[in-house]
Formats: structure tokens, C-alpha cells, sequence
């Protein structure tokens, strides 16, 4: 199938953020400041906050659902979510220092490819849960006075949608924007949340595998695996291009 719109999560994909510093750096300052006299009853220790944990806990949920599942991951008992809500805060704080700091950078194949697809006549779209997504956008250049954020001919990062990745509200909400059927689009994604979602929307999938994670986002059902995105074509099509599995 031709397709006539992308819809692009932005970290892991097109920029190299620090939200996994974040993530790691905030929980380690509760655990050692505010929170020490809970840290012993937990199995939280600071080398247990591995990638794999941020890939399969925290990566591409809102941020509140990204601290609600750390921190059952390491047997924070919160019923009333209170602590999820502390660690939430902290490392928005955090990421906010960090991305003042330029403490991240873009990822040249995601900027070649959304200059290829834009330059080809593709409607672009712009879906991440990160409320600070369009922070990174407007700092990365796109060449002739542009921002990564001035290609994007919709954007729904970070609004407060009823339900959240792996839901495909987000997706839908995107090619809607675009104007587009969803079978029309497809997404690209590092995330197996955001995998999920795109296939539950009923959208192809180009899943980039930029942790050695390919089996799972394979696993999650994305139609191709790469590890870099020059191997999408100019006209949006998906490649046969599969990242071995040996």
C-alpha cells in the first residue's frame, strides 16, 4: 500500500532524550533523600534501574502511568498515589534542567527520514506522551530557518488524552488531524507500548530497535523492525529490511 502519512513518536526516534537519566536520577534522589526510610522495605537499589526496566516500564507512557509502573515494578507501596505523584514531579523537574542544559541530541537517520518523507508530499504527524516533546522538537534544526517542529503538519504530543499508549487514542487522534484513514498511515516507534498502540489503531508499524530490543518490538506486533530509519523508502513504504534475530 502507498501511504500518505507518517505519525512519529519523537523520543527514541527522532531524538536521543534524557528521559531515562530522568527517570533513574529522580527515583535515586527520593530513595536517598525524602524516601530513605521506605527505600530499605523495597527492592529498589540504584543498579536494579537498568535500561531494560525503563524500556519495559516507563518508555512511551504519560508520565504519571511511567511512575505508577516503576515503582510497582521495585515494591513502592503507594495506595493512594501519592508517591507516584512525588516521583512524577521530580522528574519532570529534572528533565526540565536537563533539556535547558541541551543535554540531548538528534538522531540523524529519524531528521534525514522525516526531511525525505516531507520532501516526498507525506502528511506528517507528531505523537509522543511526553508533555515535553515539543521542547526537543524546536531546538533541533531542520534546515533553511526550519525547527524538527515545523514539519509536522499535526501535533498531539502531549495532551491529556483519556487513555494512554498502549490505547491507540493517541494514533487515531493523529491521523484524524492529518485528515487521514488510519490504514493510510503508519507510525514509527522504539517503544513497545507504542507499538501496540499503532497496531490497535490499525496502522502499520516501522518499529526502530536502537536498544537491542528487536524480538520485542517484533514481538509486539510492529510490520517491520529496522535499526536505522534510512532503510524506510521516500514514499513511506515498508521495507523488507529485518534486523536479524540471531
Amino acid at each position: 500500500m502507498m501511504f500518505k502519512g507518517a505519525i512519529f513518536d519523537v523520543d527514541g526516534v527522532l531524538v536521543d532524550s534524557p528521559h531515562e537519566q530522568a527517570w533513574r536520577e529522580a527515583l535515586q534522589r527520593l530513595m536517598e533523600g525524602p524516601w530513605r526510610e521506605l527505600a530499605p522495605s523495597t527492592r529498589y537499589t540504584p543498579e536494579a534501574f537498568t535500561t531494560a526496566v525503563y524500556l519495559g516500564y516507563v518508555a512511551g507512557k504519560p508520565r504519571l502511568a511511567g511512575a505508577q509502573a516503576v515503582l510497582a515494578y521495585f515494591g513502592v507501596p503507594d495506595p493512594d498515589g501519592t508517591y507516584a505523584g512525588q516521583y512524577a514531579a521530580a522528574k519532570q523537574e529534572l528533565i526540565l534542567e536537563l533539556i535547558e542544559r541541551g543535554a540531548f541530541t538528534v538522531f540523524e537517520d529519524g531528521r534525514r527520514l522525516l526531511l525525505r518523507l516531507k520532501e516526498a508530499g507525506l502528511r506528517l504527524a507528531a505523537a509522543s506522551s511526553s508533555k515535553n516533546a515539543n521542547d526537543f522538537l524546536v531546538r533541533v534544526s531542520a534546515g533553511q530557518g526550519r525547527t524538527l517542529l515545523d514539519l509536522f503538519d499535526a501535533n498531539v504530543c502531549g495532551r491529556d488524552f483519556a487513555h494512554g499508549k498502549p490505547h491507540p487514542e493517541i494514533f487515531l487522534t493523529a491521523a484524524a488531524e492529518l485528515g487521514l484513514p488510519p490504514e493510510r498511515c503508519f507510525v514509527v516507534e522504539d517503544a513497545v507500548s507504542g507499538v501496540q498502540a499503532a497496531r490497535a489503531a490499525g496502522m502499520a508499524c516501522v518499529g526502530v530497535a536502537r536498544h537491542g530490543d528487536a524480538d520485542e518490538l517484533r514481538a509486539a506486533g510492529a510490520t517491520v523492525v529496522v535499526t536505522s530509519l534510512d532503510a524506510v523508502d521516500l514514499e513511506g513504504r515498508l521495507v523488507a529490511e529485518q534486523v536479524p534475530t540471531d
